[in-house]
């Protein structure tokens, strides 16, 4: 590797920071929930953030002012309303820069210059990003389908906060997606709401394979970014530690409804936690 390759590697830009202190938070949050529970932060605030959909009951009261930032769970399917829709347009933009040699619109360039470092040259990382942002878009339409015709909500709710950060998450990963290519300078019955214990496949290791398989998805596009681009491995540690959370905090509400719930059963990564 050049000595500008590894310079290149190694600069910390504004989207590897971001993504670097995401993962931090919510490793943070994470080892603070496996503190014991005379020890667990009782900050209504902070477990209110952390918490969303039925692991919120698993929580400390929930104050009245903490009530009324609520909205319905069932909003998740505006994030991939978003996704598809700003995913779908940069992934138009980058098809129309690969194949038309049309250059990116102005703003977005000069937000790309902003976000990113000098990235490596070469048509092979080009086609990489072209490959991801399929697979994020393609994913996208994928959650968007499950939320608007397979998924059943409940009366659950999100946080106002947790809602907006929805909102913006998958407009910053397309923009990390495409910030590594090279440049110059639900319809259907509800039957019930109630939760219960699943069985087979993934279900058999772990709580919450959706959180699992999430984590795969993102590491495959790392696979395919190629191991050494590191902005994108932070993409998948923030991954992992947001996941990670949302499953341990799941795998708690089952344990606690379900006296029989399966004891040899993970939380997130089979056999391990």
């Amino acid at each position: 590797m050049t000595p500008r390759a590894e310079a290149e590697l190694s600069a910390l830009n504004p989207l590897r920071a971001l993504w670097l202190t995401l993962a931090a938070a919510f490793l943070l949050s994470l080892l603070l929930q496996l503190l014991p529970p005379g020890l667990l932060p009782g900050c209504a605030i902070f477990q209110d953030l952390i918490r969303y959909g039925k692991t919120k009951f698993g929580g400390p009261p929930r104050p009245a002012a903490c009530r009324a930032f609520d909205v319905p769970k069932r909003y998740f399917s505006h994030f991939y309303i978003i996704s598809v829709l700003w995913n779908g347009f940069l992934l138009w933009c980058l098809i129309q820069s690969l194949f038309l040699e049309a250059p990116f619109p102005s703003w977005l360039h000069g937000l790309l210059r902003i976000l990113r470092a000098a990235q490596f040259q070469g048509g092979e990382l080009a086609l990489s990003t072209f490959l991801v942002l399929v697979f994020l878009w393609l994913h996208s339409v994928r959650r968007l389908f499950e939320c608007l015709y397979v998924s059943v909500f409940s009366s659950v709710m999100i946080h106002i906060v947790q809602y907006c950060f929805g909102l913006v998450y998958y407009v910053l990963v397309g923009l990390t997606v495409l910030s590594q290519v090279p440049m110059d300078g639900r319809n259907g019955v509800v039957i019930h709401c109630n939760h219960r214990i699943p069985f087979g496949d993934w279900f058999e290791y772990v709580s919450s394979p959706n959180y699992l398989a999430e984590l795969m998805i993102y590491i495959s596009m790392a696979v395919t970014f190629g191991f050494h681009n590191l902005t994108w491995w932070l993409v998948v540690t923030y991954v992992f530690f947001s996941q990670a959370l949302s499953a341990f905090l799941s795998h708690q509400f089952y344990k606690g409804k379900f006296v029989s719930y399966p004891k040899h059963r993970k939380a997130f990564l089979p056999f391990l936690f």
